[in-house]
């Protein structure tokens, strides 16, 4: 091992005191690996001291009972199984044995770790459905398959999804593999062989035509159909289609998919200017990206200042900032008007030439099988707690569920990787009849450059906006209030803070 790369702390397995510990963790190594002991009261636990899921530093993150929250993305794991609780990480973390001689902590071998996914032949007791299908291959649809086979049921699960590939990590896919900084091998959640190894069927390039309540089973696009006891809606969204003049060329792109990452990597190495329509979260991280991979990036979109309407005013100018440092143009207020082969002209007579086109003017809630159906829908899918839909026995998640949001106390759907994530957890355990809450604080992340953007909460409007720290100079902490009280924070560089935060929104405070 090199020296940069030289395991920090002390070494675990020469012992260490209990005053060596500050705020109850201590970050050590076993040989080359780095271990993260946590003092809860008398009883001391050793676990794995990085996130499984972009290896986040568990030393500075936030400790809530016997669990340990991640401070880059929020994921979450039991000290003593080392399992992952809550997404954004699903794959469990090694725990270490601790042993006490004297006044001295000593750590030397692993326990054994938890287990990902119990064998398909584990069965649970009491009455389960025998068929449970999912429609949707996304965020949601993976996490509820994957929390089934956990929590030990055995029977059909059946995934069907119109996409080409299996499930995988879709913030990557604007983020670090469109620029390049990660290997494709890194994108799948899980390897190809898992679903066949846990007994997940998983059908791609397959469509859900319709849902016959009757009879309990999906209809599907090729004319067969799959019998269902319990049925988990996750369709998602879809990229809203620009609708101008030359809108459906070849070298115009949205980006939603793994296919569609991979064409504007294959389209941007031939490219010397990218034109980006939209000003959304996605739109600027393709930006971003896309100035990584060196080309020359105009972005067009109708607002003042970008993001102002989730972020408010002086953040949308941040943001602006940070792109234009990095060399990207703006064209705020303005709209593109028509595509004429690589010429972009503008509403207000502006014209741009551009070798690729990437539109992110948001995505809309794919809810026609639903309301096909007859389930109950506004602007999304309607869910209660349990997020179970007006009809027993099919739940919803991810982008279509509208739930009733325990801290904003309103009927809210949200477009997040995260929640997505725990509501197809939740809905898993809710079709193996749990009843289990919903009331997860909404999460999610936006990464610019070398700025990350970190957001709890959830705030559609607000009549107060306090900053903690410089926003200007990376370094804040910002709460979005309605009242008084506080809706929504975000931050960057103020992971730990950010933690505290989503806890007290969940404890109601």
């Amino acid at each position: 091992m090199s020296e940069d790369n030289k395991p920090s702390g002390p070494d675990l397995t020469q012992g260490v005191s209990p005053a060596d510990f500050a705020d109850g963790k201590l970050l050590g190594h076993v040989g080359e690996e780095q271990v993260l002991l946590v003092q809860l009261g008398s009883e001391i636990l050793a676990i794995d001291a990085f996130c499984s899921h972009y290896h986040g530093p568990l030393a500075e993150g936030l400790v809530v009972g016997d669990t340990i929250r991640c401070p880059w993305h929020h994921a979450c794991f039991a000290l003593r199984s080392g399992e992952a609780v809550r997404p954004p990480a699903l794959t469990a973390l090694s725990v270490w044995q601790v042993e006490r001689e004297g006044d001295r902590i000593f750590v030397r071998r692993k326990r054994e770790a938890a287990k990902e996914a119990p064998p398909a032949t584990a069965r649970r007791a009491g009455a389960l459905p025998d068929r449970i299908v999912i429609i949707g291959g996304g965020a949601a649809g993976f996490a509820a398959a994957e929390m089934l086979r956990r929590e030990g049921f055995a029977s059909l699960i059946t995934v069907i999804s119109d996409d080409g590939a299996p499930p995988v990590d879709r913030p990557n896919l604007s983020k670090d593999y469109l620029a390049g900084q990660a290997p494709e091998d890194w994108v799948p959640l899980r390897p190809d062989e898992f679903y066949a190894d846990v007994g997940i069927e998983l059908r791609l390039n397959t469509s859900a035509a319709s849902i016959d309540l009757k009879d309990r089973k999906v209809a599907l696009g090729n004319g067969g159909s799959v019998p269902f006891d319990r049925l988990l809606l996750a369709t998602g969204a879809e990229p809203v289609r620009l609708q101008i003049p030359g809108a459906d060329q070849p070298h115009v792109h949205t980006l939603r998919t793994l296919a569609d990452s991979r064409a504007i990597i294959a389209a941007a190495g031939n490219a010397k200017r990218a034109l980006v329509i939209g000003a959304s979260f996605i739109g600027l991280e393709v930006a971003a990206s896309l100035r990584t991979r060196n080309l020359e990036v105009h972005v067009v979109a109708p607002e003042q200042r970008p993001m102002e309407r989730i972020l408010g005013a002086e953040m949308g100018d941040f943001v602006r900032s940070l792109h234009e440092e990095h060399g990207v143009i703006f064209h705020l207020q303005d709209t593109v008007a028509r595509l004429d082969g690589k010429r972009a002209t503008l509403k207000s007579g502006a014209a741009i030439e551009a070798d690729l086109v990437v539109v992110g003017i948001g995505v809309r809630p794919r809810v026609a099988l639903a309301e096909q159906a007859g389930l109950a829908t506004a602007r999304g899918v309607t869910v209660d707690a349990y997020l179970e839909t007006s009809v027993p026995g099919i739940f919803a998640a991810g982008d279509i569920a509208r739930w009733p949001d325990a801290h904003s106390k309103a009927n809210i759907r949200v477009e997040h990787w995260v929640v997505a994530e725990r509501q197809g957890q939740t809905a898993a355990r809710n079709m193996l009849g749990q009843r289990e809450r919903y009331d997860a604080v909404p999460f999610f992340w936006s990464q610019h450059y070398d700025v990350p953007i970190n957001y709890v909460g959830h705030a559609e409007s607000w009549d107060q906006i306090k900053v903690d720290g410089s926003i200007a100079g990376k370094d804040c902490l910002v709460r979005y209030k309605q009242q008084g009280r506080v809706l929504a924070v975000a931050s960057i560089y103020r992971d730990l803070a950010n933690l505290e935060a989503e806890l007290a929104m969940e404890r109601g405070s």
